[in-house]
């Protein structure tokens, strides 16, 4: 209980540094495997000359998502927990003094893939995405409820492979809203092309979203 309150009295102050530079934070979750780089490098090919976006890594190990992220022109720093199921508040914090964040207008958080750890750890984010692959079961929501019930957007993955897997896209969203009847899905195959834009199209408008808040706030 310890580590969750001091964990979100940083979470609290990431939040307020992201409100003060209108910047729209996301983190990025799914298990191992899942999509979640090939996903960002095809969202920095699209919108990488729209927008400003950054990314934070986590991973327990190397550098590899950093580096594939790079390689298609993402800012992208890597956060290597030591064997950490996780990424943390504080992690991320430190993570950002790295960062020019001057002018950014999306920073985002790809976690250590885990559907269980992550989703106690608030990072400060506007928006929690989680991705679920075809090729997992569609019966991860109910078996790792808290994650599902704590993310605005599942994104199911990997959908080019549907006529080869024994995998129900009904059964998988009737699961997760059984569990948060107010999440959004979008079904991705960074494959053929299936939903990209419907994503990208997500991220701009939330992009949009936070800082027309902001300019009526201040107004």
């Amino acid at each position: 209980m310890h580590l969750l309150k001091a964990n979100d009295f940083v979470a609290d102050s990431i939040r307020k540094q992201m409100a003060a530079q209108n910047i729209l934070l996301l983190n990025i979750t799914s298990s191992a495997g899942s999509g979640k780089t090939t996903l960002l490098q095809e969202t920095i090919k699209r919108l990488g000359g729209q927008i400003n976006i950054k990314i934070l890594v986590g991973d327990l190990e190397t550098e590899r998502d950093a580096d594939r992220l790079r390689a298609v022109g993402g800012d992208a720093l890597q956060i290597v927990t030591g064997g950490i199921c996780h990424l943390e508040a504080q992690m991320v914090w430190q993570a950002m003094e790295s960062l020019n964040l001057d002018g950014v207008d999306l920073l985002i958080i790809e976690n250590v893939g885990n559907l269980v750890c992550p989703a106690s750890f608030d990072l400060g984010e506007d928006y929690r995405v989680t991705l679920i692959a075809t090729t997992e079961g569609d019966d991860k929501p109910k078996k790792y409820p808290r994650m599902f019930l704590t993310s605005e957007l599942m994104l199911v993955s990997k959908v080019d492979l549907l006529e080869y897997l024994p995998f129900s896209v009904d059964n998988v969203v009737a699961d997760a809203r059984d569990i948060n009847p107010d999440i959004d899905v979008m079904e991705l195959s960074t494959i053929n092309g299936t939903g990209v834009d419907a994503w990208c199209n997500w991220l701009l408008n939330k992009v949009a979203e936070k800082k027309e808040a902001a300019s009526l706030a201040a107004s």
